[in-house]
């Protein structure tokens, strides 16, 4: 194989607005717009490829959109000279040159990777372990809110088409019940619902929400506090099952969460995972273990969209759940698939297309002029 070498890497800085006007998280947290960094990798051949990143906040995870800029700043320069296609020893050197700082990471290797697909004219999905046949059943993002007003919301995206629904609550135990009941009042057949609460409720507060629910609801609980040990308390004391967000974010938090048998799955999310590379040593970690596993990614536009798609379409359908459609969540388009129909969603399920690389083409005029430059 003949080496190809990184020439140059720029980065684009957008801004998404919250097409839903604002966002709201347990703990009072609230959210108007997010801001993306948006990278191209150019090889000394004329090959490029894309990634994106886009944190949630500041107050999601360890990582924030400035932050994310910063840590770029940091690794690009020693990533010149190197073979994009050997991602890898790309992501060997991003952590010698840099301790943490995923999400900055995500947006390099995801561009490796489209890069890598486009040198062998094949998707990364193939690239990533092989397609399998199965469309992907999507998941809404129903942030906290007035119990009616999310129950009108679940049935909006319903209409749609979507089988999953992803339903935050805010740590009140009384209005959180009455949050999970609205929601799932008029569950379908075959509708998967996660109750997400971000961190924010204490092992007292769950119990005693999930003690004033109605019998019989059937929904998955995901990140409800902020500890291991909390979960942990938490999971001894409910058969409701469980899946990790925020304290699952590397290939050995998953052993650990095997180790302690601490759920039934992780919500697979690429930025906070440090992109593809990682994310395929995660899936792997969970497939291993029979966890299940929603594709996600914190927020982000048409790029990150098309990473998620690439990724879930590598996980067999006993183990994926469905794969989060950020596109709605933001109003602004970035990119357009390669060929018509790419990416399209129909009847609430997507399929990764044929295209090499991520099959996807930015809108240049919607990136602007980058704001950081390495040669």
């Amino acid at each position: 194989m003949q080496d190809i070498k990184i020439k140059e890497i720029a980065v684009s800085q957008v801004d998404l607005p919250y097409a839903g006007g604002v966002y709201h998280l347990s703990g009072g947290r609230t959210y108007t717009s997010f801001e993306a960094a948006i990278v191209r990798i150019t090889t000394d051949n004329g090959i490029d490829g894309w990634g994106e990143t886009t944190p949630f906040g500041s107050t999601y995870i360890a990582a924030h959109a400035r932050g994310v800029r910063a840590a770029i700043e940091e690794l690009a320069p020693h990533l010149i000279g190197l073979d994009p296609r050997r991602v890898d020893r790309i992501n060997d050197a991003m952590d010698a040159a840099l301790v943490g700082h995923e999400s900055a990471k995500s947006a390099l290797d995801i561009a490796c990777w489209d890069l890598f697909g486009k040198s062998t004219g094949l998707p990364v999905c193939d690239l990533l372990g092989g397609r399998t046949e199965d469309t992907l059943p999507t998941i809404s993002s129903i942030h906290v809110g007035i119990p009616a007003e999310m129950r009108r919301r679940v049935a909006r995206y319903r209409e749609k088409g979507y089988v999953g629904h992803s339903v935050k609550i805010g740590g009140d135990p009384e209005v959180d019940a009455r949050r999970i009941a609205e929601s799932l009042a008029d569950k379908q057949p075959g509708e998967f619902f996660l109750v997400d609460g971000n961190g924010g409720l204490t092992v007292e507060t769950t119990l005693r929400m999930l003690r004033l629910l109605p019998p019989g609801l059937d929904f998955v609980l995901e990140a409800p506090c902020a500890t291991w040990r909390e979960n942990q308390s938490l999971r001894r004391r409910t058969d409701i099952p469980l899946v990790f967000d925020e304290l699952a974010t590397t290939p050995s938090s998953i052993v650990q969460m095997v180790a302690d048998d601490a759920g039934e799955g992780t919500n697979l999310k690429i930025s906070k995972a440090g992109g593809l590379t990682q994310a395929r040593r995660i899936r792997d970690i969970c497939i291993a273990a029979g966890y299940t596993m929603p594709v996600q990614d914190t927020v982000g536009s048409d790029i990150a969209f098309a990473a998620i798609v690439h990724l879930a379409q590598t996980i067999p359908e006993r183990y994926l759940r469905c794969v989060l459609e950020c596109r709605d969540m933001v109003t602004l388009k970035t990119a357009d698939g390669t060929y018509e129909g790419a990416f399209d969603v129909r009847d609430g399920r997507v399929t990764a297309p044929n295209a090499p690389g991520l099959g996807i083409v930015p809108r240049l005029d919607v990136l602007g002029e980058p704001v950081m430059i390495f040669r």
